[in-house]
């Protein structure tokens, strides 16, 4: 089963961002995250209609972070990609008068609903600037580190 890493590769992003001095092409960040440029601009639009990015076009233009990180949340960032589902688990209608797959749906329609309810609630508490946090310790303790785990990043951190 494929896995949606969108969230995960904009939340890679804008740490970057926030790390780099000039606005960041598509093209830089397509390079970054082994993608096509399209793909960027078009992933990148749901963060700048929310008000996370702007760009600019032209020589010398790209993107740049609109709100510190402290302010975006994990949330607002899966927001913007159209809130894909959590779950690949769901519920069987290959019987619908069935009261057995009934009893089974209802259980897993209502466990499955409060389990989405907890990790939306959890992905609001997230500010982007917590991850951002996390990354200065793990780098502090990797003294040297120049990111090169990192393919084609232009950053380093401040």
């Amino acid at each position: 089963m494929r896995q949606d890493g969108r969230l995960s590769r904009l939340l890679h992003v804008l740490l970057h961002m926030e790390k780099h001095a000039a606005p960041m092409t598509s093209e830089t960040i397509a390079r970054m995250l082994g993608t096509n440029s399209v793909v960027v601009r078009r992933t990148m639009a749901g963060l700048r209609d929310a008000g996370y990015v702007s760009s600019e076009k032209g020589h010398g233009g790209g993107w740049t972070l609109s709100r510190p990180l402290s302010e975006i949340t994990l949330l607002d960032v899966y927001r913007t990609i159209g809130s894909p589902g959590f779950f690949a688990m769901g519920v069987a209608t290959d019987e619908p008068q069935c009261l057995v797959e009934q009893a089974v749906n209802s259980a897993l329609e209502r466990t499955l609903d409060e389990a989405e309810t907890l990790l939306l609630a959890r992905l609001g508490e997230i500010a982007i600037s917590d991850i951002a946090a996390d990354f200065e310790r793990r780098y502090g303790a990797v003294t040297g580190n120049r990111l090169s785990s990192c393919k084609g990043h232009p950053t380093e951190p401040s």
